[in-house]
Order: structure tokens, then C-alpha cells, then sequence
């Protein structure tokens, strides 16, 4: 990183003070070619140094081969942190951009409407995850002017139509791996109702057999028992519920942005309370039967004992809840409270 660092700041020196309209077009095709390769590998650093070092270079200006410029590769390539410089335009530069179009007649809403590269989706957890990324970058839609939205490019093609044509995939990928998750939650879910619905009417220690109540409904911890029992029967049959309406869904494009995640992320946490109240409910009844004297002390002992499966489930499962809270809810990936830079 330090070698990099200082190969940047090498390069910037050479090139400080220098006018642009004086390089020759080989120097220029040599500056320009370091941009373009910054741009796609999101060195941010490099991409803002070499405009403050030398201002008249038409960085912004610049176009490569295929006739895009620093954004419609960020874009493409998916460098939000590049990308995100846009935002630190004056409003008039930022709308003269999003009406500029590559040699293929393509504006920054084909970009989008392609597929990203793999590097881009290893860090993110599950195909349909993947698939909300790519419809966020989409959202790029807001530079872009509303005439040219449905515009064509030279193979006749829509960016909305380019985007359906290169995730076709994907959204089988994500179509198939949201429907196996639901398929096994649940399962999973109706075994929990099914369980915890016979709990209620076999109660631990039976019924007196003159009122018809249960011999310990005085305790404590039958309270909690019965609590517990409602409350895991409750919230595991609303995540059958939710996840029945995930495998009923009609899975097209946008339902993948926020609506199939936030079923997904409700389903799970209210699969992941029923399970703790079941485990709860377990640990009462089970001190209930030894009738030990100790209750407290037992009961904290099963209730540790219990959460094993708990702390399993929150090791695997959690992390990805909170991942699809925040990508769906949190602060989005483009950072429009940049900093002006030209």
C-alpha cells in the first residue's frame, strides 16, 4: 500500500503544472489510460490527487476507447466510491453528465443495465442480496434525464430492457435461493406450531382432577411456561405465514429490492423468537417435572443449557438479518453529502 502510495505521488509530480492542451497524444493517452484503470479498480485517491495536482487536465472530459468517461466506467465496473464524485459536481456539470452517451449510444442507465463484475458480488451474502445491489445501482436513474431513460441504444435496446436481458440469471439464482430459504423456514416454523400447539393442552403435571386446572398453575415458572408456550406459538406461525407469502410471490424485478427482503428479514426474526421462546418454555417445564427446590438456580442451569441451539442459530443466521436490514433500510450506497470537489 505504502509502494502504491508513493508510485501516485510520483506520478503526479510529473504531470504538476503541466497544461493538457501541451502533452502529446502519447503523453495523453498515457495520463488518461492511468485514469481509466484508477477508475476501475475504485482508487478514489489516485482519481481526485490528479485533478488537484493539475486542474486543466479534462479528466471529466476524458473518454476511453468505447467512448465512456470516469463515471460510465465506475458505473459498469460498480465503484460506488467513484461514482459517488459525481456528487461533488456543480448541479449544472452533473446534469451536462448524466446526458452524455458512449460511441454505442449508451447513457449511464446502460451502465447499470449490466451485469456486475463477480469481484463485486463476493462480498455480498446470497443471490438475492445480489440482486437488490444491482437494482439499487439502477437508481443511477436520478442523473439521468427523463427523456433519455427509455432511450436506445445501437443494438435497440432499452436500459431497462439491457438490465432484464443481463440478469436473467441472477434472477433465477435469487428466485431459487430465497424459495429454498422459505422452504426450510418453514418447515421448520410448522414443526414449532405443531409442537408448541400439543404443549398447551399437555401442561407438565397434568390437570387436578376435580377443577380441570393444571396442578401447577400457582408457580412461577408455570407463568413463564405458559407465556413462553404463546409466544413461540404466535410468532412461528406468523414466519409460516411470512414465508408461505415469500413462496407465493411473483418474484419480479423491483419485489427484490425492498419487499422480498424485508418479508425474508421478518420471517427470520420471528423464527428466531419462536425458537428462544420454545427453548424457554422447555427449561420451565423441565424444572417444573424435577421438581427441584432450587427452581431458580435449576431453571437459569436448563435455560443456559437450552440456548446452545440459540447460540448456533444467532452465529449463522443473525449477521445476515442485520445485512439485510441495512441494505434495505440503511443510509443506501450512494453518498450524496459528498464534499465539492470541482
Amino acid at each position: 500500500m505504502k509502494l502504491i502510495h508513493m508510485e501516485i505521488l510520483e506520478f503526479i509530480r510529473c504531470i504538476e503544472g503541466i497544461k493538457w492542451e501541451k502533452l502529446t497524444e502519447e503523453q495523453w493517452k498515457i495520463v488518461k489510460t492511468s485514469i481509466f484503470r484508477a477508475v476501475e479498480r475504485g482508487n478514489v485517491q489516485f482519481v481526485t490527487e490528479i485533478y488537484n495536482a493539475n486542474r486543466q487536465i479534462g479528466m471529466i472530459r476524458a473518454k476511453d476507447k468505447k467512448g465512456r468517461n470516469i463515471f460510465h466506467v465506475a458505473i459498469e465496473c460498480r465503484q460506488i466510491n467513484i461514482y459517488n464524485l459525481i456528487y461533488g459536481l456543480r448541479e449544472e456539470k452533473r446534469s451536462n453528465l448524466g446526458c452524455t452517451v458512449t460511441s454505442s449510444n449508451e447513457n449511464m442507465l446502460h451502465m447499470a443495465g449490466k451485469l456486475s463484475p463477480l469481484s463485486q458480488f463476493n462480498h455480498i451474502q446470497g443471490a438475492y442480496l445480489q440482486m437488490q445491489r444491482e437494482l439499487q445501482w439502477f437508481k443511477v436513474e436520478s442523473i439521468v434525464p427523463v427523456e433519455m431513460r427509455e432511450s436506445l441504444n445501437t443494438s435497440y435496446v432499452t436500459p431497462r430492457e439491457l438490465f432484464t436481458k443481463s440478469h436473467e440469471k441472477l434472477m433465477k439464482d435469487a428466485e431459487d435461493s430465497i424459495k429454498g430459504i422459505a422452504t426450510s423456514c418453514t418447515v421448520v416454523g410448522a414443526l414449532i406450531v405443531t409442537i408448541m400447539f400439543a404443549v398447551a393442552f399437555t401442561v407438565p403435571g397434568g390437570s387436578d382432577s376435580n377443577t380441570g386446572l393444571p396442578v401447577f398453575m400457582d408457580k412461577k415458572l408455570f407463568k413463564i411456561f405458559i407465556i413462553s408456550d404463546v409466544i413461540s406459538l404466535v410468532t412461528s406461525t406468523t414466519s409460516v405465514i411470512i414465508f408461505l407469502g415469500i413462496l407465493t410471490s411473483r418474484y419480479a424485478e423491483d419485489d427484490f429490492l425492498t419487499f422480498l427482503p424485508t418479508k425474508m428479514m421478518i420471517g427470520l426474526s420471528t423464527l428466531f423468537l419462536s425458537i428462544s421462546a420454545m427453548m424457554i418454555a422447555f427449561s420451565s417445564a423441565l424444572t417444573i417435572m424435577t421438581g427441584d427446590k432450587r427452581n431458580s438456580k435449576t431453571f437459569i442451569r436448563n435455560l443456559l443449557l437450552a440456548f446452545l441451539p440459540i447460540s448456533s442459530f444467532i452465529w449463522m443466521q443473525f449477521s445476515f438479518i442485520v445485512e439485510i436490514f441495512i441494505s434495505t433500510y440503511g443510509p443506501g450506497i450512494f453518498d450524496k453529502k459528498i464534499k465539492r470537489w470541482h
